[in-house]
């Protein structure tokens, strides 16, 4: 039987530290590297991250945007390093933020979630505004395969923060409401559950129990958007230990393309991090 994506996270970050590096090739990172926007720069980009973070970072997230915008091309890119990631036993979230009405949702789990899939990840962002009811698809499938998905919450970026907080007929804010679901989806489950939630390190604590989701966290807005490890730590101060999974991304991408300097600033976040959450 095939470990849970819970539990395999949660050992992993209590081993190597609570760091997940974005992989966000961007077309103004690329230009800060000195390489094409192109294919070849994107392949460049992408590999020399994973090989710098090796043994460093807890998992890897790529930011599907950023390979799509090339197509075929820009998947193929993307295959190579899920691939390169699994052969170096490094775990991957994509970042591909997929959501909508049950039976599109299946197709999205094939793609993402399935054995047979070139492009199956360890875990999956995923939206909950069709409903979180229409997510069970990629639900079940990540937990029948032993992966995950983290659901948004309370994104990082202000724009997000209009919708998640408002309150539902009952009065309920909608962050607390999904967050409120998961918990309950979790409960399911022996150990940490599978189904994680996406929560920034800007945002404020919700009236939400954080303790209590019996999942990960994926924590984006360190670095670059402003959050420190100590907002992090005064954050989910409550939580178990081994389930915060902090990202950064451009604040350790900066430093490319030299893959010893990613990887000195991919072990000062880690070390950081690792001090303030475990």
């Amino acid at each position: 039987m095939v470990e849970p994506f819970g539990m395999r996270l949660q050992e992993r970050i209590r081993a190597l530290g609570p760091l997940c590096v974005g992989v966000d090739p961007s077309r103004q990172l690329l230009e800060s590297w000195s390489r094409p926007d192109s294919i070849e720069g994107l392949e460049f980009f992408s590999l020399a991250v994973l090989e710098a973070v090796i043994d460093v970072a807890a998992v890897i997230k790529p930011q599907v945007s950023y390979f799509e915008r090339f197509g075929s091309e820009g998947y193929r890119v993307l295959e190579r390093l899920l691939q390169e990631a699994r052969d170096a036993d490094v775990l991957v979230v994509a970042d591909a933020k997929r959501g909508d009405i049950l039976s599109s949702n299946d197709g999205y789990a094939q793609a993402w979630l399935s054995d047979r899939s070139t492009l199956r990840v360890d875990a999956l962002t995923v939206s909950p505004y069709a409903g979180v009811g229409a997510l069970m698809p990629l639900i079940d499938a990540a937990q029948s395969s032993g992966r995950g998905v983290f659901i948004l919450a309370a994104t990082s970026n202000d724009e997000g923060r209009t919708l998640q907080r408002a309150r539902s007929a009952d009065n309920e804010r909608i962050e607390d409401m999904v967050l409120s679901k998961i918990g309950g989806i979790n409960r399911r489950d022996d150990g940490l559950g599978s189904v994680g939630a996406v929560f920034g390190a800007t945002r404020d604590r919700p009236e939400f129990n954080l303790a209590s989701l019996g999942g990960p966290y994926l924590v984006p807005g360190i670095g670059a958007q402003g959050a420190d490890a100590d907002r992090v730590s005064r954050l989910f101060e409550r939580c178990p230990q081994g389930t915060v999974l902090a990202t950064v991304s451009r604040a350790i991408l900066q430093a490319g393309p030299d893959r010893a300097a990613i990887r000195d600033a991919a072990q000062r976040w880690r070390d950081e991090l690792s001090r303030a959450l475990l």
